[in-house]
């Protein structure tokens, strides 16, 4: 789910899901907001993310190889839209891909990735890439170096989400305990489709009642630990 946010005119997130096999990929991205039609370089990044990762993914490539494969595309696609290294659309990235065998993200920016497990603590799964006064130090677009994804695995033992956000979300619910506080149900006993959106609903209107100073975007995956995928 995502929304514009309070305070802003566009949504400048952007956002992707798609299946190969077992897996469950999701790429959500975030517009740089000082950069131009940086709606569009988020859509795009998104969609050439998923597109790559659902292709070498049912090639048989390993998940972190993959996820490598697809920044790099995705930022080339990117700083094609640019006109000039001075007006080059911009966005930030987090790719999941979640599975039987465990959990992958790459990330770029400041879009994160938490695992909120049913039982027990959560935990993020990313690093911002953020320098001085959380000024950002790595992007997508022409302005940007070649994407260096930072990569990280993890295997679950017991169900949960994993989840998949832009700051509007993680600037009021920076916490993996906090933003599990937020979710309806454990992902074990939801309908499919059904509480999943419920939570992200749940999510978003937090952060709209908390004062919605940006575009906030938050995508669910349930991760069921040795199932092939949720019905």
């Amino acid at each position: 789910m995502s929304d514009r946010g309070r305070r802003r005119g566009v949504n400048a997130d952007a956002m992707a899901l798609a299946t190969a096999g077992p897996w469950t990929i999701g790429v959500v991205c975030d517009g740089v907001s000082m950069s131009p039609r940086s709606e569009r370089a988020a859509q795009v990044a998104a969609e050439t993310g998923a597109a790559t990762l659902v292709a070498r993914l049912r090639a048989g490539v390993l998940p972190e190889i993959a996820l490598g494969e697809a920044a790099v595309r995705a930022g080339r696609a990117v700083s094609a839209l640019a006109s000039s290294v001075t007006a080059a659309p911009a966005c930030t990235y987090i790719a999941g891909i979640a599975g039987p065998d465990g959990i992958w993200v790459a990330s770029i920016g400041d879009s994160r990735a938490y695992w909120l497990p049913d039982e027990g603590s959560g935990m993020p799964l990313s690093e911002d890439d953020a320098g001085e006064h959380d000024a950002l130090s790595a992007w997508l677009g022409a302005d940007a170096d070649e994407p260096e994804p930072g990569i990280r695995s993890y295997r679950p033992r017991d169900p949960g989400r994993l989840l998949l956000c832009t700051d509007g979300l993680s600037r009021y619910l920076p916490d993996a305990e906090a933003l599990k506080a937020k979710l309806v149900r454990p992902a074990h006993v939801q309908t499919p489709g059904g509480d999943l959106l419920e939570d992200a609903r749940s999510l978003i209107t937090h952060a709209l009642h908390a004062g919605g100073h940006d575009n906030v975007t938050a995508l669910l995956i349930p991760v069921r630990p040795g199932c092939a995928r949720l019905p």
